[in-house]
């Protein structure tokens, strides 16, 4: 089994002891499992609030729906289906009134 090089100072001298991986040039050890979890998507809504899937946000912001003559009011509540990390739409989500749309994160607030 290969190891995988050193996050730190990506040594590829790293071994595995029981359920740690440690990088002698370094000392530095990790569990990759925590490691995992820290690269997932971590998004944050306008109030510095980390979000999650299912949890449930307010619009802060009037919205104009692209391509359609359709407003999202201040207010509208939503439903987070999803997260995706980028720029712009963060957010896969049911939003109440227009269906299934991505929005993007700094506009709303965990509610």
């Amino acid at each position: 089994m290969s190891c995988p090089p050193c996050p730190r100072c990506q040594s590829e001298f790293v071994y595995q002891d029981q359920s740690l991986f440690i990088c002698p040039e370094c000392a530095h050890e990790w569990n990759p499992a925590e490691v995992a979890a820290e690269d997932a998507a971590t998004v944050k809504d306008a109030n510095g609030t980390l979000l999650a899937e299912g949890d449930k946000v307010t619009l802060i912001k009037d919205l104009k729906v692209k391509s359609s003559s359709l407003v999202l009011k201040i207010g509208t509540k939503a439903v987070i289906k999803r997260l995706k990390e980028g720029k712009d739409h963060q957010l896969d989500c049911k939003v109440d009134g227009a269906g299934d749309m991505m929005v993007t994160a700094q506009f709303v607030k965990k509610a």
